[in-house]
């Protein structure tokens, strides 16, 4: 049950986040250009998205990786579940994280002490 609950919020947060731009949010194109500004900052130290990036860079890998059509090939439809449910974290994490990079980016960059 907890779980279902989880799901159902994950899905409720992605569908809020998709339709933010019609109420005065970032857009999901904002947000998809944001990408490259927010993996460049976060390359350069300035914002501190890392392990965030790292955690998404491995759920994109692990959604596309050929390694991941095994459990596809034997067993179909559960195999496509733990690829539904990377997609729909991927989703959110991107959806969250530009969201809150866009946030930073806005109320000004903190100087980076080196």
């Amino acid at each position: 049950m907890a779980k279902t609950l989880k799901r159902a919020a994950a899905f409720t947060a992605l569908a809020r986040a998709l339709t933010a731009g019609s109420r005065g949010g970032p857009s999901v194109a904002q947000r998809l250009g944001a990408l490259p500004r927010m993996i460049k900052a976060s390359t350069r130290g300035e914002y501190d998205g890392g392990m965030r990036l790292a955690l998404m860079a491995a759920a994109t890998a692990y959604v596309v990786s050929p390694i991941d059509a095994v459990p596809e090939a034997f067993i179909w439809v559960f195999g496509l579940i733990d690829d539904a449910v990377a997609v729909t974290w991927l989703a959110g994490a991107v959806l969250a994280e530009t969201d809150r990079f866009l946030e930073w980016e806005k109320t000004g960059r903190p100087a980076v002490v080196k």
